[in-house]
């Protein structure tokens, strides 16, 4: 189960599970129910129930089953002795690795959507409704950025949905209703409020900018869904932040205005999705930062670079300019102008509020397509040497986005490691960044093949890695 430390001992844990098949129970469809946002204020309050709200939404909740073949490793493979003398057949017969989680329909012709976690690697995957029958299905998409996948339930038949809110309408407050399979016990239903929203900061995703709820979510319930009381999918359960791998009340949901931009890029055929260019980077506003420009609050991104030909600078975007808000959503960092770039998308026009040289104005902006990288700035390392494997690239804005890096990260960095390669074996990763190879500065792609074509007695490297430096001699 993956997950990523955030404090201390607590960790944020991606809720998936290793679990094997579960009980399932049936559920109908029934009329939706009109409900209205009140606080409970008399004892006929209190005795209402969310049966209702459960019959009608929960047989749009599935369990997905994800599987596929691993060879057992021997601990006399790769030994030079057993190898030589018994030519390194020992690795035992291939097995079936099987992960569990939950998914949600949304659309009558069976598509539906789940954490990209619960389906990594998974060379089958098998989607189970509430009513006991299993389908078989196929990947339209996944997307490690975001951390959603799509499916396509292979069937004719029209299938139960949830519609899907606009989750910019959820209030922290709001009671909340969370549907999933935890531990494999069978589908499960847990009652909470919403407890904040645009949670940032918080290492699930490329994409920081969550639900957070106080209802239940364990293992096994990645992917399922977040309901609210009328009824619509407010957010896709995707982790948890706990101490002991069980639930704490701090559970973490992928909005539905995010689900739905990924959803309408699989609907269009696309096989992944995709971030709007702008041709600008941003860093957080500091209090320091806020101090100098003059504003009473630290919010918004700052403006750090501008690229030539690019919508920003169309647009008369300036290096020092805030972006205080998008379409009128006030921006408190830079996570969350990715957050409303991205859920805007490509081809839209979008208006920032901007502070610039301690004036307000407003910029439009279209959202353009990211730009392909050129040919000529990638290169497979190859040859007697230890970065042999290894694709790099000369970072542009874009690319240096794709690879989860500052967008004003220069030099080369690593896009793909091939596997069973001298790259692969001294733990080179994509996006480090070579820095420098025997003293010798890295500034490209074709800098770095040119060194690499050398035969030194001994290879010095300088590589960064999450803005540390590691340095490593090989001989």
């Amino acid at each position: 189960m993956s997950c990523s430390k955030i404090a201390q001992s607590a960790r944020v844990l991606l809720v998936s599970s290793a679990l094997v098949s579960a009980m399932v129970v049936p559920v109908y469809a029934q009329t939706a129910v009109d409900t209205t946002k009140q606080v409970p204020v008399s004892r006929v309050d209190t005795q209402l129930s969310f049966a209702p709200l459960v019959k009608q939404t929960a047989g749009a909740v599935v369990n997905v089953y994800a599987a596929r073949e691993v060879q057992q490793r021997s601990p006399f493979a790769g030994d030079p002795f057993f190898e030589q003398f018994f030519g390194g057949q020992f690795n035992g017969p291939p097995r079936i690795q099987s992960s569990l989680g939950s998914g949600v329909i949304v659309d009558p012709t069976g598509i539906v959507v789940t954490n990209n976690h619960v389906i990594r690697d998974a060379e089958t995957v098998k989607i189970a409704l509430s009513d006991g029958r299993e389908f078989e299905s196929r990947v339209l998409l996944k997307d490690e950025s975001t951390d959603l996948a799509i499916l396509k339930i292979d069937a004719t038949e029209q299938f139960p949905v949830l519609q899907l809110a606009d989750s910019d309408k959820v209030e922290v407050g709001d009671l909340v209703l969370a549907i999933g399979n935890p531990f494999g016990v069978g589908q499960t239903v847990t009652s909470g409020i919403v407890s904040a929203q645009a949670r940032t900061r918080v290492g699930i995703s490329d994409f920081d900018f969550f639900i957070q709820t106080d209802a239940a979510i364990n293992p096994g319930n990645s992917g399922g869904a977040l309901i609210g009381m009328d009824g619509k999918l407010v957010g896709i359960n995707t982790a948890i932040f706990s101490r002991s791998g069980g639930s704490v009340g701090i559970g973490f949901a992928i909005p539905s205005n995010m689900v739905r931009a990924v959803v309408d890029t699989a609907k269009q055929g696309g096989d992944k999705f995709e971030r709007p260019y702008i041709g600008a980077t941003f860093q957080n506003v500091t209090s320091d930062v806020a101090e100098g420009l003059g504003m009473k609050q630290p919010y918004g991104a700052l403006v750090t670079n501008v690229a030539k030909d690019g919508p920003a600078e169309k647009g008369g975007l300036l290096v020092g300019d805030v972006v205080l808000s998008v379409d009128d959503f006030r921006i408190e960092n830079f996570d969350g102008l990715g957050y409303r770039l991205s859920t805007a998308g490509i081809g839209k026009t979008v208006k920032l509020g901007v502070l610039s040289r301690s004036k307000e104005k407003v910029v439009s902006l279209v959202l353009e397509k990211p730009r392909p990288d050129d040919p000529a700035n990638k290169t497979v390392i190859q040859g007697k040497n230890p970065l042999s494997g290894a694709q790099v690239i000369t970072l542009t804005p874009s690319s240096a986005t794709r690879l989860h890096l500052a967008g004003e990260t220069t030099g080369v960095a690593v896009e793909k490691i091939f596997a069973n390669t001298p790259a692969a074996r001294i733990g080179l990763q994509p996006g480090d960044i070579v820095r420098k190879v025997n003293g010798r500065d890295i500034a490209t792609a074709a800098d770095l093949a040119a060194v690499m074509a050398t035969k030194p007695v001994l290879w010095r490297f300088e590589f960064e890695r999450d803005g540390a430096i590691i340095r490593q001699i090989i001989r």
